[in-house]
């Protein structure tokens, strides 16, 4: 996710965590899978439909119990963990004071399920009998969605309806057990393992739906229009509405990249931008892996938001800024939608590598007017004034950037670790090992870990492979030893 600060541009960096179950099994290609149905209420702006998931145990263990996370109930009122930090409420809750939530009427083929966690975020539900590993159990989950007028992730916005999270979706399994996400306001609060995606929607026929999955279906009956789109291995599924969409696309090397807006009076260069960038950034990193990609202008309180195959873009943004944020959500799909990470502990894994990878991609760009050298400087003087004036205020700083997102102080504190610290230390571990090094360190961190949730161990490790020295540099600045 790309923040708007009134400082600058961000990125943040963790260390290691046990590894996850992988996207794809562990043992084999199969995946779990949901068949989402849903219909929009454009009046009472609700959306209410079923999951049909069928889960795929691809861990070590049996499991009698299954956990979904209920990322809609950050929205309810009185929430323990408020989605909108003070710093970004008049931004996001444009309407004033706005909220929702997400309502499990039903689960199927199950024992017994419960609604549980401090903002009845969790939903467990109980097997009819235990599932091993590379057995398959499917449940049937009932629910609705009540969308707060908000600019977020979720919500409805005065011109779109955003729909990122709009499911009920399953928690991703360690050793420890299934990670519950709290939605903490600062950074991307999400940990999801892979899946396959049948998605149907019915809205007003005069709605355009962008989304992360190719259409398959279209049927219009009676002023509804129903849409099934599908896709494949991907970490979630997003969705924004509008009936205001202008829609252009171009082809990049076989993927379709759709620019859906509403007042971009300049969008035949975003689009420009996002082709270019996932042109570049496939040829540096290795293949994207979706038939599509949808970049979309929408409300939203921050500069951008990514999801599989589909990034949300916020509006009303000045030319230079809009692009940077086009080119930052595209690395995403690198990192954190091919490549996953734990964004509640190791934020700086995704955020760095996308901040860094724009970096990159403008530097091979330079008719876009941004510099390696001035990109670096920013983010550098960036994060040196924020801890100068944190040190006076505090007495001490903490440069760590292995944090729970919960124990930020502010997202400006966020910001300068996850964006800036994470920036300026690829940077010099780039000029450590040299730029063919680099390059071919990232690929097989790519290549390796397409479609898994990787620890930070997997990124050190694909470094310390390319360069003696990388292992202590990660070190140093992980625990915040080196100082900037």
């Amino acid at each position: 996710m790309k923040k708007i600060l009134c400082v600058l541009l961000v990125i943040c960096m963790a260390a290691a965590v046990c590894a996850f179950a992988a996207c794809g099994s562990k043992k084999g290609e199969a995946h779990s899978s949901y068949d989402i149905f849903v219909i929009y209420d454009e009046g009472e702006q609700t959306l209410s439909g079923t999951v049909d998931f069928s889960f795929y145990n691809s861990t070590d263990n049996q499991l009698s119990d299954l956990k979904f996370n209920l990322y809609g109930n950050a929205f309810k009122e009185g929430a323990a963990y408020s989605p909108v930090s003070e710093t970004y409420k008049n931004r996001a809750y444009y309407a004033g004071a706005s909220y929702g939530g997400m309502e499990i009427t039903n689960v199927e083929n199950c024992a017994g399920w419960d609604v549980a966690g401090e903002d009845q975020n969790i939903l467990i539900v109980n097997l009819v009998k235990p599932v091993y590993p590379e057995e398959t159990v499917k449940i049937k989950i009932s629910y609705t969605l009540t969308l707060a007028k908000v600019n977020h992730r979720t919500g409805v916005t005065a011109s779109t309806v955003n729909l990122g999270n709009f499911y009920p979706i399953l928690c991703a399994y360690t050793k420890e057990g299934f990670i519950e996400c709290p939605y903490y306001s600062c950074g991307d609060p999400f940990i999801s393992e892979c899946a396959n995606y049948s998605v149907t929607i019915d809205i007003p026929e005069s709605y355009t739906a962008a989304s992360s999955g190719v259409l398959k279906n279209e049927s219009v009956t009676d002023g509804r229009k129903k849409s099934q789109y599908k896709l494949q291995n991907a970490r979630d599924f997003a969705l924004v509405l509008s009936d205001k969409f202008e829609v252009i696309s171009e082809d990049a090397g076989g993927v379709t990249v759709s620019y859906y807006f509403i007042n971009d009076k300049n969008a035949e260069q975003s689009l420009t931008a996002a082709t270019e960038s996932l042109k570049y950034f496939s040829q540096t990193f290795g293949n994207y892996i979706y038939p599509s990609l949808s970049v979309v202008e929408t409300g939203f309180c921050y500069g951008g938001m990514e999801y599989p195959a589909l990034t949300m873009i916020a509006s009303g943004q000045y030319l230079a800024e809009n692009i940077y944020t086009i080119v930052h959500e595209n690395a995403h799909q690198w990192w954190y939608a091919m490549v996953g990470n734990n964004q509640l502990t190791c934020a700086w894994q995704d955020e760095g590598l996308a901040e860094y990878s724009t970096l990159m991609f403008f530097e091979n760009h330079p008719d876009y007017g941004y510099t390696r050298s001035g990109i670096v400087l920013s983010a550098t003087r960036a994060y040196r004034a924020f801890f100068s004036v944190y040190s006076q205020l505090k007495g001490e700083t903490d440069t760590s950037m292995t944090r729970n997102l919960g124990t930020f102080s502010s997202e400006l504190e966020y910001s300068n670790i996850a964006y800036n610290k994470s920036l300026v230390m690829f940077d010099m571990l780039r000029s450590s090992v040299g730029d063919d090094r680099f390059v071919s360190c990232l690929k097989k961190y790519f290549k390796s870990w397409c479609g898994k949730i990787a620890p930070s161990d997997a990124l050190i490790a694909a470094f310390k492979s390319g360069g003696s020295s990388a292992e202590e540099m990660f070190s140093g600045f992980i625990d915040g030893k080196i100082i900037i």
